[in-house]
């Protein structure tokens, strides 16, 4: 059975306006998440970093789960707290998973897109590996009262 062109042409563009809605979608999830990491973690006070230690006020978030795990909960999204260490960031509380455990300790990727841009203090959005899977992210560099950063906020969904 020969499909006409137009009907060629008319499951293409549903596909083409299925993908756009799912990434709409997808980024809304993204803002939102990022928008309640923020703001439940702001609610807890300044943050300060004390070496591999990130704290918003007298809170401690590393090893501190609740604000992703509510992330993942609400929105589906892989969500994480980056502590500033050197040149690099450390994962300290996460809900993303590395061979059936929280992937806590592991570094952002040195040579990928968004570490360059975090780096200078700008917010990183867009396509990113996540040990060995590809997402949707957003990167957003965690400022002290200084405006050092601190840490990174990271929400992110499959792609």
């Amino acid at each position: 059975m020969k499909k006409s062109p137009a009907i060629a042409s008319a499951i293409a563009f549903t596909l083409l306006l299925c993908t756009q809605m799912s990434l709409a979608e997808g980024d809304s999830k993204l803002k939102d998440g990022l928008a309640m990491m923020k703001e439940q973690s702001v609610a807890l006070g300044a943050v300060k970093a004390e070496g591999i230690n990130l704290f918003f006020g007298a809170t401690k978030i590393n090893g501190n789960y609740a604000i992703v795990d509510a992330v993942k909960e609400k929105f589906g999204c892989v969500a994480t707290f980056f502590v500033k260490k050197g040149d690099s960031f450390i994962r300290i509380s996460t809900n993303v998973q590395k061979e059936g455990n929280r992937a806590i300790g592991t570094k952002l990727d040195p040579d990928g897109p968004a570490i360059k841009v975090v780096a200078k203090g700008e917010t990183y959005q867009g396509e990113a590996d996540i040990l060995g899977a590809k997402h949707v992210t957003i990167y957003e560099p965690i400022k002290d009262a200084q405006g050092a950063i601190a840490g990174i906020y990271f929400v992110g969904v499959p792609k």
